[in-house]
Parts: C-alpha cells; structure tokens; sequence
C-alpha cells in the first residue's frame, strides 16, 4: 500500500517558492528517476493486490514510498531553514494542495458506490473509516480493529489510507521536530540516526513478541523508513561523498544497479505470510536509499527508472494507489469471492484510466490555483466527509439495502458475525504462565488445547453444565489463536506460540486432568491437494527449523500430532481428537443472501446445502487415522454438520450454523453439537 506523489523531486539542484515576509521554501529540482522508483512502488503494491500468485512481495511498494517522502521532504525542510527561512504556512498549503484534491475525490466516489452496493455492516464499516480517513488517522483505526475474527481486509474499502495517514503525521511532526533541531543547534544527522535506529529496533522487538499488526501500523515502526530517505537527504544536501576507490560515475552505477537488486529481492523473497516489516523491511528501504543517492546518472537509474513510460506511470501513481484499491474491494464484494483475472485485469485498466483523468483534470488544476479559496474549500470536503463518516457510524445515514422489507431477514444474517461466545461467563485463571478459562467444579478434569475451533465448543460445553449443575466435571480451556496445538510448530507471525506451547503440553502431562482434547483449524494449517499450504510459512522449533515445501511440512506436523497423542494415552489419560469442521466460503452467512447488490437482495432457504470440499474430506480421514493408531479417541463433526456429504449452512430457522466461512455460531453449537456431549461423561463410564 502506497503513498502520495511529489513532483518536486530531485537533488540535482534547487528551486525556490515564494512564501512571503521573505521566506521561501527550496524544492529539489525535478528527477524523473524517481518518479520511475515511484512507478516501481505502485505497480508493486497494484499489482500484489490485483494479482496476489504473481507478485507475492508486492506490498513492499509502500517501504519504497516511506523512503522518497522522507527524503524529499527532509530535503524541502532542511533547504529552507538552512536557507532564507522555513515558512510552515507555506510548506503545509502545499501538502493541502498536493494531497487533498484527489483523495477527496475517491473517498466521495466510494462513499456513494458505498451507500448504493453495501450491506448495513459493511456501510456502517465504511463510516468508520471515512472518518479515519479524513482525519488521517486510518493507521490506528485498523490497528485497533485488527484481531482474529477482524473483516477480511479485501473488503475494505478504505484499507489503504493507513499509509497515507503515517504520511500525514511525519508531515505535522517532522517539521517541527527539525526546527527544534536546527533552533537549539543540534547536529541533524546524528538525531536522524538516533530516532531511525530506535524505530528500527522498535519494529522488530514488536514482530519478534508476536505484535506484527502494531509493527505494522504504528508510527514509531515506521519512522525508520522515512528516516532513512531524510538522513540521505542531509548527507546529499551538505554534499558527503563516501570514500571508495571509485570515480563518481562508477559508484553511482553500482549503487543504481545495486539498489534495483535488492527491491527485486524484496519482491522475489519476501511473502505476505512472513513477519513484516521487521528484518526484512531492510531490503527494500536499502534499495530505494540506494537508487537515490545514485542519482540521475546511475545506469538503471537513466535506462529504467528515468524511462518515458516508468515516469508517466510515476506521474500518476498516487491517485492510481488511491483508486485500484477501493475498485478491486467492490469488485470482491460484488463477486461475493475472489474476482476472476479479466474482472481484476479490467479493474487495473479502469484504476489507470481513472487515476490519469484525476491527474490531468483535478491535481494539476488545484495545484497550481492561487491564492487561499482553493485550500478552504479542499479542506471544507476534508471535514465534510469526516461529518459524513461519523452520521454513518450513528446510524443516521442509512445504506440503500437497509430495505425495510428484507431487514428482518437481513438482520438474522447481520447479526450471525456477532454469534460468539468464548470466553463467555468462564472463570480466568493462569495456568503455566498463560491465561486459560475453565467451567465447572467437578473432580473429572477435562483440558483443551488449540485455538478458536476448540474455544467454539465452549456454549455447548456450559450448556451441559446448565442443564446438570450437579455434574461431576469441569472444562478447562488453554488456548491460543492460530497456534496449532503441536509442539515445534509455529506461525512465523505469531512466535509467541513457542509460549503457548509449552504451556499447553505441560499441562496436557499433569497428572491433574485426566482428559485432554486436541483441536484446531487444520482445514487451514494442512491443504492436502495445495501447492503452498499454510505450513509453507510455519517452521518447527527444532532440529529441521524452516519448511518450505508444503508437502513436508503436512507430513511432519502430523506425525508430531500423533506422537503427542501416542505419549498421553500411554500416561493411560482419555484423549481426543476433535476433527474439524468444514472450512468455505461458501459457508459464510452472506453467502445466504441470494440476488444482486446492483438489485435486489433476498435470503436463501435454510434448507440450502454445499458438498463437503473433497480436499477436507481427505485431511479428514488422514486425521481420523493417525488418532486411531495413537490410541486416542475421535470427535467427529461431519456427521452432524455434513450428513451424506452435504454441508448444512443454516438453521431450521434459517439462522445461520456459521459466523463465518469457519466458525460455527454459538447459537448452532449450543443447541446442535451433540457430538461434544461425550467429554462431559467420566472417564470410567463407557463411551
């Protein structure tokens, strides 16, 4: 996800804008290399999101663009205050000028597609962050949503703007921060390199502790990139030039062709499932400081980057970031899936088209008005928008398809994402160092281990205790999202799995429960029939620490799966194994809703069915199998919930069975999963 664009961009010289009372303000002279490093960054971020199996490290487009804005900007601030003066009036008229008019734009469009083609969730998720939007705080709004059951992010619409608002902030506060620098004459350099060295450490404390969305999102984080670009702004602007036994000509050919090197590495290596920003956020921020301190007459800098059609595409790479996403999360929603090649290949073509003709007709015209009217108006929108946000978000402004006559239908549906209940009314307590719930007072000490598809057993489980108080059992939860309950196996994302772990089999071993119960999403940590299953970005904590090849990967999982099953049974304590459920989109309860957004919208019969996805069906059996041979016993949902093959999707009642497109509701499993009713029977009783 990107930024904005600048035209005011090189280090080959200087030009000054007026400000009045005899101040100004330096801009670089124009480098069209950079607008091609733009290019690079856009068509990275465009084409990641339009064609995710292609450009697998795309995202690292907008690591490209941090590093152009800090230095250019650095270079607009340090040159004026180093020179007649620094005019901050000016200097943020000019952003107004710069960023505004097609943001404003794309954020009307959308919010009138919004309100015509979104559901009542979806348009009130669409206030939320129109609001953000327009107070350019987009960044927090999506740290603080992001979370295990957070909206698909594909379907938000204004997902991209988080960028946008780090951008926004180092604008309002970088320029005072250097004016307090230069005003009690400190050395500019070294407090670059300070805040850049405790924003790269920052970064990657909070992806090595499991907080890769507050790396992320988080300003501190991010700094470091935008320094980068600003401690080489200060080094060209008073003229360092490093030693090596080069000619300048040289270096800045080796520099150019090394720094396109290293962001085709980013592009080829990094993947979205790795931890990120973190170490690998290195590659592509050294890249780009490296094509711009080549300058001009770096080879690949003049050959590629300075290319007629890389500059044209770097021209308009801020309106394109800010069209292409919006109409690929429309195009999603009105598939209600991934769209297919051409729709996103025609998507790509209008985002181009759209981004030129705001270009051409909206940004080149605003910007070079005169005089203040242009600014007042441009940020009268600003707050208009954020108005409008904010009466979405109170339910003042309805969605089209809030029909009253399709609400009462709609609402049954609206409200299954809400169907949760874990942990409920349980008792917290720490176990082994980590939190963990339990229900009950018996003797009969059940544990269960894994992660969100054993916490939603959990309404069926206190609705057996409810309906026999006196039962002699109690239900003891240890778990942890995403975290398969395997020993060695751990999301690169979410490290502190390794603690989890631990805890979980520590507690498994305790003499003190004498049943425990495995479960997890191993539709998603195992695809038999996928080339890149989930396991190509887990690792073990062993001796073999990283698998790249899926089907290694599935093959060792499961073999720890049963040996762990093997070692509890021989400790003579009942275990289970609970099968999962079937995993689809398919599944999700907007699935049930039959029509078109264009239209008209109805919802489907409970009595509609899908088959069983045949891939799950196999994992299933492998599963099944290795339990049997370890001695444990199985849970087994399917019968239930897929009779004769069928997947059920909804309630007699027609509300749905699942909150999402894996998830089942708290309302289904309470009242449905009788297949768990065997855990609340002693271990002696027969089964």
């Amino acid at each position: 996800m990107g930024l904005r664009h600048l035209s005011e961009d090189s280090t080959g010289g200087q030009a000054r804008v007026q400000a009045g009372q005899g101040r100004s303000i330096v801009h670089p002279k124009y480098r069209p290399d950079i607008d091609g490093l733009r290019a690079i960054a856009v068509l990275s971020v465009v084409g990641f999101h339009a064609f995710p199996a292609w450009i697998k490290g795309g995202f690292i487009g907008v690591d490209l663009f941090f590093v152009i804005s800090g230095f250019l900007i650095t270079t607009i601030i340090l040159g004026s205050f180093e020179g007649e003066g620094f005019s901050y009036r000016t200097f943020y008229a000019r952003r107004i000028r710069r960023i505004f008019p097609a943001l404003v734009l794309v954020m009307a469009v959308t919010l009138a597609a919004g309100w015509y083609l979104l559901l009542p969730d979806e348009w009130a998720q669409l206030g939320r962050h129109l609001a953000g939007g327009a107070g350019f705080v987009s960044n927090f709004v999506f740290w603080h949503e992001a979370g295990y059951f957070d909206t698909a992010s594909e379907t938000k619409l204004l997902l991209h703007l988080w960028s946008l608002s780090i951008e926004e902030q180092f604008y309002i506060v970088w320029p005072l921060l250097l004016g307090l620098a230069l005003w009690r004459k400190w050395p500019v350099l070294p407090v670059l390199a300070v805040i850049a060295l405790v924003s790269f450490l920052i970064n990657v404390g909070l992806v090595t502790t499991g907080h890769a969305s507050a790396a992320f999102y988080a300003p501190p984080a991010r700094a470091w990139e935008l320094m980068a670009g600003g401690m080489l702004a200060c080094l060209r602007l008073h003229t360092f030039k490093p030693w090596l036994p080069w000619s300048p000509a040289l270096r800045s050919h080796v520099q150019s062709i090394a720094g396109v090197a290293l962001i085709v590495l980013g592009l080829v290596f990094i993947r979205d499932g790795q931890a990120f920003p973190g170490w690998w956020a290195l590659l592509p921020v050294l890249g780009a400081v490296l094509c711009i301190a080549a300058g001009p007459g770096g080879w690949l800098n003049r050959v590629l980057l300075a290319w007629r059609p890389m500059v044209w595409v770097g021209l308009i790479s801020y309106p394109l970031y800010l069209w292409h996403w919006p109409l690929l999360a429309f195009a999603r929603l009105l598939a209600n899936d991934i769209p297919s090649r051409n729709v996103r290949i025609g998507v790509v073509i209008a985002a181009f088209a759209l981004a030129w003709l705001t270009y051409r007709f909206v940004e080149k015209k605003l910007r070079r008005g005169r005089g203040a009217r242009p600014i007042v108006i441009l940020c009268a929108a600003m707050v208009a928008l954020g108005l409008a946000g904010a009466l979405v978000v109170s339910g003042r402004w309805s969605a089209r398809l809030n029909d009253p006559q399709l609400s009462a239908q709609l609402s049954v549906i609206m409200k299954a994402p809400k169907d949760w209940d874990y942990p409920g009314t349980m008792e917290r307590y720490t176990l082994n160092g980590q939190t963990a719930y339990r229900m009950g007072h018996g003797a009969h000490k059940v544990l269960l281990i894994g992660d969100s598809h054993i916490e939603q057993t959990a309404p069926r489980l206190q609705a057996l205790l409810d309906h026999n108080p006196q039962q002699p059992v109690s239900f003891h939860f240890l778990t942890a999202s995403s975290c398969p309950p395997i020993r060695h196996i751990v999301p690169i994302k979410v490290p502190t799995c390794v603690a989890a772990h631990d805890a979980m089999w520590a507690a498994a071993r305790d003499g003190g429960f004498d049943t425990v119960v495995f479960g997890g999403i191993w539709n998603y940590y195992f695809h038999l029939s996928s080339v890149e299953s989930s396991l190509g970005v887990y690792y073990a904590d062993g001796a073999d620490r990283l698998w790249t090849d899926s089907a290694k990967g599935t093959h060792a999982a499961l073999h720890m799966l049963e040996q762990e099953l093997a070692e509890l049974t021989a400790q003579h304590k009942k275990v289970y194994l609970l099968l999962d459920n079937p995993r689809a989109e398919f599944l999700s309860p907007k699935y049930l809703l039959k029509g078109d957004r264009w239209g008209r919208l109805s919802v489907d019969s409970f009595a509609s069915t899908m088959p069983w996805p045949t891939d799950q069906a196999r994992l299933h059996e492998r599963m099944r199998e290795l339990a049997l041979r370890a001695g444990a016993q199985v849970i087994d949902p399917i019968p239930t919930l897929c009779p004769n093959g069928q997947c059920i999707r909804s309630m007699v009642d027609g509300r749905p069975v699942y909150k999402d497109s894996d998830h089942l509701s708290a309302s289904y499993t309470r009242e449905y999963a009788r297949y768990l009713d065997v855990l609340a029977q002693p271990p002696h009783e027969p089964h």
